[in-house]
């Protein structure tokens, strides 16, 4: 079996029609492949084009706000990816007169860059030989040449590195890569994936042994932690309210947030409690009101988050109090912004 030269004539056949496959642009294909990281191509698609229209060069990303930057991102979740894509923008901007690094090893340098975004880089833009290995290409790999070595295990992680590293194309390692990433996306799906029209299907071990649903094999480490939120949307009579930033490092670093009170479970008698905090304590509250009824669970990949919403009445608020009707220009958790489309809709 030619695997290399199999995969190769499938993508050509079957590649599908993306922007980013358009530009060998250095700063287009990393912006493409850290939004693509945790979200579907159909999701982060509109995020390419906004961030382009947005910021057209590094330079434009490395001069703006932060802030500008975190509400572009709002919906795509993993903030931390927003804040290294910025930081490492400066990094282009400052420390290498506004010219991208041209190699696998100056691309990892990038904040936020790991093996597998600084080899899509360097093979697509410069040619290099290097190959890359994501969650599409361990299961490619895993299935067709029977591999059952933990995905997410030191060994595993060489194991696989070192076969696509001796399986790519010496003359085409961009379209190596991109082919192997597409295989894995479109054609050998992590469920229900096309056997009966696959180049692969007589060799494929996977399928001859029938351990389609069992490979690839990855050792599950998560444990899910469960957290109680309960945020107060202070109202006043002059329709203003009042958000906080989260400055701590965590999930939403940097974006806003209504004020928080974090519990370790549900608490029904939590509304009585309210005019007691602290924070409330100098206001005139005249009305608290459970907003949702039954909580909101937000689920991230390591906690799921059960939300609460507190509308909470006053006569008046501190001068740094906000319109409620600016509320939607702010950078905040995509759990807020639907609580705002459904409380302030447009």
């Amino acid at each position: 079996m030619n695997f290399t030269n199999l995969l190769i004539n499938w993508y050509l056949e079957n590649k599908r029609d993306l922007p980013w496959r358009a530009t060998k642009d250095p700063y287009k294909i990393w912006l493409s492949e850290i939004i693509l990281q945790q979200t579907r191509v159909a999701q982060g698609t509109p995020y390419y084009f906004a961030f382009i229209e947005a910021f057209p060069t590094i330079q434009n990303l490395a001069a703006a706000p932060e802030d500008d930057v975190l509400k572009l991102w709002q919906g795509l979740g993993y903030y931390s990816r927003a804040r290294n894509l910025h930081a490492a923008a400066k990094y282009v901007v400052q420390e290498c007169d506004g010219v991208f690094p041209s190699t696998y090893d100056e691309i990892k340098k990038l904040k936020g860059v790991g093996d597998y975004t600084a080899s899509a880089i360097a093979s697509i833009c410069f040619n290099e030989q290097t190959a890359v290995v994501d969650g599409n290409v361990y299961r490619v790999l895993a299935r067709v040449f029977g591999i059952a070595t933990p995905q997410n295990s030191t060994a595993g992680i060489k194991e696989f590195k070192a076969l696509a590293q001796k399986l790519i194309s010496k003359k085409e390692p961009a379209t190596f890569n991109q082919a192997i990433m597409e295989f894995g996306a479109v054609q050998c799906k992590p469920k229900n994936p096309y056997c009966l029209h696959c180049p692969f299907q007589k060799e494929c071990v996977a399928f001859q042994t029938q351990q389609i649903d069992v490979l690839p094999v990855k050792i599950n480490k998560t444990k899910i932690k469960h957290r109680y939120f309960n945020y107060l949307v202070l109202r006043s009579e002059d329709g203003k309210t009042l958000l906080e930033q989260r400055n701590k490092k965590g999930i939403w670093q940097g974006l806003y947030q209504f004020p928080l009170v974090e519990m370790d479970g549900f608490d029904t008698r939590f509304r009585e409690s309210v005019s007691k905090l602290d924070l409330l304590k100098d206001l005139h509250i005249t009305k608290v009101t459970q907003y949702n009824e039954t909580q909101v669970v937000h689920k991230l990949s390591h906690q799921h988050l059960h939300t609460t919403f507190w509308i909470v009445d006053v006569k008046r608020l501190p001068e740094k109090s906000i319109p409620l009707t600016a509320l939607k220009t702010y950078a905040v958790p995509v759990l807020i912004s639907n609580f705002l489309d459904e409380f302030i809709p447009d």
